[in-house]
Formats: structure tokens, sequence, C-alpha cells
């Protein structure tokens, strides 16, 4: 912990970094993760390919995605949250699709009765409906998205990674320590927030 409080200033900014990944990352991951979702729903031909690809690349070892991911991204920040989108997919998508299902037949039917569109029906109804599941998908990305950000420091993402991989290299625990418990305050912190948002939209 001697490490942690004598250089503040630079855990602070490894701390930005990590932060900066794994909320780009989360960020990029809804965007393309929830449509797929909802197209999933809507077009059931395309669960099978589309999740199977996406569970394909949710068990690819870490390490062996960014090796992949480099000659394409570069090495970086880049890659980090390039291997985070691709890491949530899954979950985001599977949520998405398991909350649209899961809106109750009445609520749709009265929606047809009251004359609105598909569209109006998907934004209106099954979205806000089907938010709290999504949000749990969504939760489950971001936790996982910190460890993943820790890990791409070996990729010169930095981050808050790169002090735990030094503490490593240099047989140092203070610098072990000072990696270890931002990264697990930030997964904690995320985690319950998240959470907290889950709940709220449950009630």
């Amino acid at each position: 912990m001697t490490y942690l409080v004598t250089n503040a200033p630079e855990v602070l900014r490894l701390l930005v970094q990590h932060m900066t990944i794994v909320f780009g990352g989360l960020i990029l991951s809804i965007i393309v993760g929830v449509p797929i979702g909802v197209l999933i729903s809507r077009v059931r031909v395309l669960e099978l390919p589309v999740m199977t690809a996406a569970g394909l690349l949710y068990i690819t070892p870490s390490l062996a995605l960014f090796a992949a991911l480099i000659p394409i991204t570069g090495l970086g920040k880049t890659t980090a949250i390039a291997a985070q989108v691709v890491y949530s997919l899954l979950v985001i998508t599977r949520n998405t699709v398991t909350g649209l299902r899961s809106v109750p037949a009445p609520e749709q039917e009265a929606a047809r009765g009251l004359g609105l569109s598909g569209l109006q029906r998907l934004w209106m109804v099954e979205i806000p409906s089907a938010l709290p599941i999504i949000v749990g998908g969504i939760r489950v990305a971001a936790v996982m998205g910190v460890g993943i950000a820790s890990i791409a420091a070996y990729v010169g993402a930095g981050g808050l990674g790169s002090l735990v991989f030094r503490g490593i290299a240099t047989v140092d625990g203070s610098l072990i320590l000072a990696g270890v418990v931002p990264i697990t305050a930030l997964a904690l912190s995320v985690d319950y927030s998240l959470r907290f948002i889950e709940v709220r939209l449950g009630r």
C-alpha cells in the first residue's frame, strides 16, 4: 500500500486510463449488442449462427484474442476496447433477446390494440419492459471489462494492469497491491452502481 499512497497522482492517471478503456468498450458493446439482440428477437433464424459465433469469441483466451487483434488494431487502447466489445457481445445480446421475449403477451396485445406500429411497440413497450434484464447483461459486461482492461496492459493499453505487470516483473508486492486494490474497488463500484439501476428498473 506504500506505493499507492506515495504515488497517488500516477495511480489516478492510470485509473482514468482504465476507466476510459472500460466505459469506451462498454458503450460500443451496447451500441452493437442491443441492436443485434433486437434483430435476433425479430428474426429467430439468425439466433443460432449469431449466438454461436459470439459464444466462440467469448471462450477465446484473452491473450490469443489480443494477439489476433494486434495486426488489425495495433498496440494500445484500440485493441483493448475491441477485445472488450468482442467479449461483451454474447452477454449483452443474449440478455437483450431474453428481455424482449419476456415481455408479457397482454402488454403486446394492448399495444397492438392501440394501433402502435412495430417500431412504436419496440420503443414504448418492449424495450422499457425488458430494460432490467438488458441492464443485467450490461452489468456483467462492465465488471468483466474491468478485468479485460487489466490484462490489456500487456499490449500497451495502459491502465492499472500496468502496475500489476510491473510488480510481477520486479517481484514488488507494493506495486501489485497498488494495481489490484483500485482494480477491485472499481469493479465493485461498477457492479454496485449498475445493480442499483437494475433493481430500480425492475421495480
